[in-house]
């Protein structure tokens, strides 16, 4: 039972972290253990800089492309920057709500008649909002139109054509996920399939039509309620962001509310794709076997066609310094968890790394101080770990640890002993051995995120997108050189405060 409460803590977590893509790859990477040696990374670098290709059409579209010949293949991802925290008061969900319809075609992609499917989609629609006010037999009446009209228009659905179609031409990893900060869609070709992806792709977000809404909001209220109502961790997450979080759209959940799911319309995805999915908003990476000059001359013929818009708004909400301690409780049919959040900057900030050397000092797996101590030592707590820059990164953040209490401790035993080892980083300096430990892990960690194609595609985007160049990924192995003892107590001393610290206890039930 204790395990399986481990096991699906970390699976909702990552799901929201990472599955979602609110992490950046090489931030990931830098928290695993040191493998491989570190002394060969700089040439390595060099040589993957000399093969980045970077150009940008007329209508704002970026392309990144990044050469690399050793097999045929290539890695592609489109980086939409429009997240949970894009959305409009009370219309969330709709950025991953778009994410899922993307996947079901264009007017000539998952339909047999374009023309016949329209009416009966805009019928859909005017029936579903007359269907909200309607009572009695009248609402009977509806509904049973809908269905019809529904039937109808399933009739006319080519199911998965976009992925047959992918699959047919050996095209593997057909996906997309939806973060705080971005939308990705991601997978892999054959080298020689350049052509049919730029076909494929492009039309995908110039030519979009949403069908199948209705069935498919049934299935993300599906996928909220396993994520988040019937989940005691996914109700302690949605409940500690919106405590964690004032005023800052991070306090709102990517799938969005259940009523506002339940509210959004076709014309309200409609609408969010034409102000966010502008080409200026749009950057795509390609990693593999390639010819740079090829990918420009096929994006100017298929992506040129895209029309230039304004750009979308930007998120202007300024999440206000925290002054005193918060605190969520919730009593439900769990395990014992304890969770402590700390606000943090932004990835771009220049402490940024300091906080990643924090956050593997505490939490790096078996190693770290938190695992050494609750776990091994003080025996308070079953599993004790951390993620940073939740739960996205571009805007500030949090440092979020958590610990699943021992049996017979409290979670006022884990607190204490969690206190204990963040005031020891105030406290005392850290060991240079120790922190050389980190360092190796970081560098290691940056290199092995080079190693996969489509590692090294997210990475790049990350940090092109939200730092302003892809480049600054790279100048990291100089900034993590440079951190010092005093920079880890520096930042723990202004982080690790009473006011700036949101705390979440899961209770059981009382009986």
């Amino acid at each position: 039972m204790l395990q399986s409460q481990v096991f699906n803590f970390l699976v909702i977590l990552w799901a929201i972290v990472l599955g979602w893509g609110g992490l950046p790859e090489a931030a990931y990477a830098r928290t695993q253990p040191d493998t491989q040696p570190t002394q060969s990374i700089q040439p390595y670098v060099d040589r993957v800089i000399d093969r980045v290709t970077e150009f940008k059409l007329d209508n704002g579209m970026k392309f990144i492309v990044l050469e690399r010949h050793q097999a045929p293949v290539v890695s592609f991802l489109t980086y939409a920057d429009v997240g949970g925290a894009d959305e409009p008061d009370g219309k969330t969900g709709v950025a991953h709500f778009l994410e899922h319809l993307a996947f079901k075609g264009t007017t000539r992609i998952g339909t047999t008649n374009a023309q016949v499917e329209k009416p009966l989609l805009d019928r859909l629609d005017q029936l579903s909002e007359q269907i909200q006010t309607a009572k009695g037999a009248e609402a009977t009446k509806l509904q049973q139109e809908f269905d019809r009209t529904e039937a109808e228009a399933a009739k006319l659905v080519r199911q998965n054509e976009l992925g047959r179609i992918v699959e047919q031409a050996g095209g593997v990893g057909l996906n997309a996920n939806t973060s705080s900060d971005a939308t990705r869609y991601f997978y892999s070709f054959p080298a020689n399939k350049l052509e049919l992806w730029m076909s494929l792709e492009s039309e995908r977000f110039l030519e979009p039509v949403f069908r199948e809404f209705y069935k498919e909001k049934a299935v993300i209220l599906e996928e909220r309620r396993l994520r988040t109502e019937n989940s005691p961790i996914g109700q302690m997450i949605e409940a500690f962001l919106d405590k964690a979080f004032q005023v800052h759209p991070y306090k709102r959940p990517v799938i969005g509310y259940d009523q506002d799911i339940r509210n959004l319309t076709r014309k309200d995805v409609q609408t969010f794709y034409e102000t966010h999915y502008a080409p200026n908003n749009l950057t795509i990476a390609l990693v593999g076997d390639l010819d740079p000059k090829e990918v420009k001359r096929l994006s100017q013929i298929y992506f040129g066609r895209f029309k230039s818009r304004p750009a979308p708004p930007d998120v202007t909400a300024v999440e206000p310094p925290q002054t005193q301690t918060r605190e969520v409780t919730l009593r439900l049919n769990s395990q014992p968890w304890y969770l402590e959040g700390y606000h943090r900057p932004a990835l771009n900030h220049p402490d940024s790394l300091v906080y990643e050397a924090i956050a593997s000092l505490l939490s790096d797996g078996r190693t770290s101080r938190l695992y050494k101590s609750l776990v091994e030592e003080k025996r308070v707590a079953l599993a004790a770990q951390g993620l940073n820059g939740f739960p996205g990164d571009k805007h500030p953040n949090l440092m979020l640890f958590y610990a699943l209490t021992a049996p017979g401790k409290s979670v006022e035993d884990a607190a204490k002993a969690l206190r204990s080892e963040t005031d020891r980083l105030k406290t005392e300096l850290v060991s240079a051995q120790e922190l050389d430990r980190v360092k190796t892990q970081a560098k290691a960690g940056l290199l092995r995120s080079l190693d996969s194609n489509s590692g090294m595609a997210e990475s790049l985007l990350e940090y092109e997108v939200k730092t302003g160049s892809w480049r600054n990924l790279f100048k990291e192995l100089e900034a993590i050189a440079k951190i010092t003892p005093d920079d880890v107590q520096r930042v723990a001393k202004a982080t690790f405060t009473d006011q700036n610290r949101t705390i979440g206890r899961i209770l059981p039930l009382e009986r």
